[in-house]
């Protein structure tokens, strides 16, 4: 955890600065490196016709912009800037570093990941790279000061896209000895490590940092609380990666704002970490259409709920979805015009200021050959092609909305660590899924049409003001500070529900001792002895003041004893 360059301390840029001009921001990722320049004429005349006022480019052009290790060539994509200004088109201007050239990964092999098997991954996909990589480091800097320097004051450019869907993880030896870094500065002594880790367990004690190595493949279960910690380090040093990135883009913009795309409830990384670095929130969004995933819609508004929440209410971009088919599904089904309008709408409804897709031009060739785009290779004279242009014509006449905040009144609490560390190996049960459990009571709320924010466990009652309830599906690492604000609320006149297997570890993922939950059995007035997950086909339980036991719970319960709390439902023994 090396000192990082932060934004700076000047009014932040955001997504209103370019909304405010544009109304609801409509397009998506544009890739004209893939296609001869007389596409790029029609390309645009299309775009004017669909109504696109935004478009992301140069995502996956780093060999393009960079062919040779210090030779640029970026003329190029000054004409594409040049062109899509002329017709009024905005530009989301990406730093390609996703997704590195041949040369890199040939030349510079520390570059590249490798998997806990200690495979290394090699080069011709994409992602093949670690950002704990000095050399990787090095060279996305230079190829993004080529990028920013040159483009810096180009009035197309309205905003900037750091790198691509930040999240490779890399147990190789740059990973390693990033980690020990990381783990001195957070520890100090490897004696406090070894107390963290509880490496009295099994033998595991170390006597310097240098034994020290990431959760690689192991003959049986690894050390939890140095899984928690590669997690926590892993996310950590993407935030850093993306850190530098914006330090670099800032030294020659300081107007413009800069974001870079999440992917919803992605395990990999701390989004709200990211809260106060990105100048605006955007993410990936892909639901499934088909019939099995009956939930979806919900599903994706507890994701937009999220994304509306990591930045306390304000507006965030849609930036990549479908407008039909995807190809990276075992079976892809196509999405109707009608099913996409719907989804994009429904984004703007909880709060997204745009709505762009990947990508504009579908691909002809290449892996992603068979996901769908604005313009299918069928042409445009497709209804997918007519979908998207009424749905430009429908967010044209939602600009007024755009730059509205909304707050809720309920809040459902998530936490990223409390994730990870509930998902280690060796739990009583692989079948309570936090993610899933907050779908499920997201769902209850859905379908009652009640608004809900998505907000980070509280360090303070404060927090949580303005909220009538606050409901808490998974609380299985909880901190001492965590509770008392919990409690502090509540004694506030808050109403807290706390779900199953809570309250079970500290932060670290040690077992808090004592009736469970430990630090809110006074709460929630229980005293609990064991967790009991269920047999298949669950076990009968009773309603109170219902003689008809035809309740069924299934999955886990927990076996307690009551300490003021009132008895709603109850298990056959």
């Amino acid at each position: 955890m090396t000192e990082q360059p932060h934004l700076t301390e000047q009014p932040r840029p955001s997504l209103e600065d370019v909304t405010r001009e544009r109304g609801i921001l409509f397009g998506g990722d544009y890739n004209p490196d893939q296609w001869p320049r007389e596409v790029w004429l029609e390309d645009v005349e299309l775009m004017v016709r669909a109504g696109v006022n935004l478009v992301t480019v140069g995502v996956f052009s780093w060999a393009t912009i960079e062919p040779r290790e210090d030779h640029f060539e970026l003329d190029w994509l000054a004409d594409v800037l040049d062109l899509l200004h002329s017709r009024g088109i905005a530009v989301d201007l990406a730093t390609p570093v996703a997704s590195p050239p041949p040369w890199l990964g040939q030349r510079h092999p520390e570059t590249l990941p490798v998997t806990p098997e200690g495979v290394p991954l090699t080069y011709g996909s994409r992602n093949q790279y670690t950002a704990s990589s000095a050399k990787y480091r090095e060279r996305a800097l230079a190829v993004t000061r080529a990028v920013v320097e040159r483009f810096a004051a180009h009035p197309a450019v309205v905003m900037w896209h750091v790198s691509n869907e930040l999240g490779p993880v890399d147990f190789g030896p740059q990973a390693e000895a990033a980690f020990r870094r990381w783990l001195t500065e957070k520890y100090g002594t490897v004696e406090a490590l070894n107390t963290a880790w509880a490496t009295s367990v099994w033998s595991q004690r170390y006597d310097s940092f240098s034994e020290v190595i990431p959760p690689r493949a192991a003959p049986y279960h690894r050390n939890p609380h140095q899984d928690l910690d590669f997690r926590r380090f892993t996310s950590d040093e993407l935030l850093s990666f993306y850190r530098e990135q914006v330090a670099e883009i800032r030294r020659h913009d300081p107007a413009r704002p800069i974001t870079t795309n999440f992917m919803g409830f992605f395990h990999g990384v701390d989004y709200f970490s990211f809260a106060s670095d990105v100048d605006f929130v955007a993410d990936d969004a892909y639901p499934d259409p088909s019939p099995g995933a009956s939930r979806a819609l919900a599903h994706a508004a507890l994701t937009q709920d999220l994304m509306r929440s990591i930045r306390g209410g304000a507006p965030w971009l849609l930036m990549e979805s479908a407008t039909s088919a995807v190809s990276w599904r075992a079976h892809n089904l196509t999405k109707s015009p009608a099913r996409s309008r719907l989804e994009s709408l429904q984004a703007v409804a909880h709060g997204a200021d745009g709505v762009c897709f990947f990508q504009w031009r579908a691909a002809r060739s290449g892996p992603e050959r068979f996901h769908s785009g604005m313009v299918p290779v069928q042409g445009p004279d497709t209804a997918v092609h007519d979908g998207v242009r009424r749905l430009g014509a429908d967010l044209k006449r939602l600009a007024p909305v755009a730059g509205e905040r909304s707050r809720a009144r309920v809040a459902l609490l998530w936490d990223w660590g409390s994730w990870w560390a509930a998902t280690a190996q060796a739990m009583p049960t692989d079948r309570l899924d936090p993610l899933a459990t907050l779908r499920e009571w997201h769902g209850v709320l859905w379908d009652a049409r009640v608004a809900v924010d998505v907000v980070p466990f509280p360090a303070a009652a404060a927090e949580l003001d303005g909220y009538d309830v606050v409901l808490a599906p998974s609380l299985y690492a909880l901190s001492a500070e965590v509770a008392e604000a919990l409690r502090a609320w509540v004694v506030e006149g808050g109403s807290l529900a706390v779900g199953p297997f809570s309250s079970v570890a500290d932060d670290g993922g040690h077992l808090h001792t004592g009736p469970l939950p430990a630090l809110l059995r006074d709460v929630l007035g229980v005293a609990g002895e064991e967790w009991v997950p269920l047999p298949d086909g669950g076990v009968p339980g009773t309603w109170a003041g219902d003689a008809d036991p035809s309740m069924t719970v299934e999955t886990f319960a927990e076996h307690t004893r009551t300490e003021g709390a009132e008895v709603l439902l109850s298990l056959s023994a």
